[in-house]
């Protein structure tokens, strides 16, 4: 398998197994991973150090999901070009992705294979 030394992603999740289980997946496949558990502490680390990719999985609606993202790049100074993915349990199938404006997608990955293939098609 690729090594993805050199690209950070921002992984901001509200559930703490989940943010450390997220964390453990991402830094075995090599990326450097700033675990968050709110929007506030994003805003705080992307500011410290910029993400070259934001994953948030908040437990919060799809219509408060949004907002929050678009809060998190425009507060902490994130250029357009940093894709944001949302972990979204609702309004979605299993596997389905949608591409929202300013990079951001929703996702409901069914596994974490699917979820490696979309990191490696936005970070290259």
């Amino acid at each position: 398998m690729d090594r993805n030394t050199g690209y950070s992603i921002l992984v901001v999740e509200d559930v703490e197994e989940t943010r450390d289980g997220i964390e453990q997946l991402l830094w075995a496949d090599g990326y450097t991973v700033m675990p968050v558990r709110d929007e506030k502490a994003a805003i705080v680390s992307s500011r410290q150090a910029p993400p070259d990719l934001v994953l948030i999985g908040l437990g919060v609606p799809v219509d408060e999901l949004i907002p929050t993202t678009n809060l998190i790049r425009m507060r902490s100074g994130l250029s357009e070009a940093v894709p944001v993915v949302i972990f979204c349990f609702e309004a979605l199938e299993e596997g389905e992705e949608v591409a929202l404006e300013g990079n951001i997608y929703l996702t409901r990955p069914d596994n974490f294979n699917q979820l490696r293939v979309l990191l490696k098609r936005l970070l290259s």
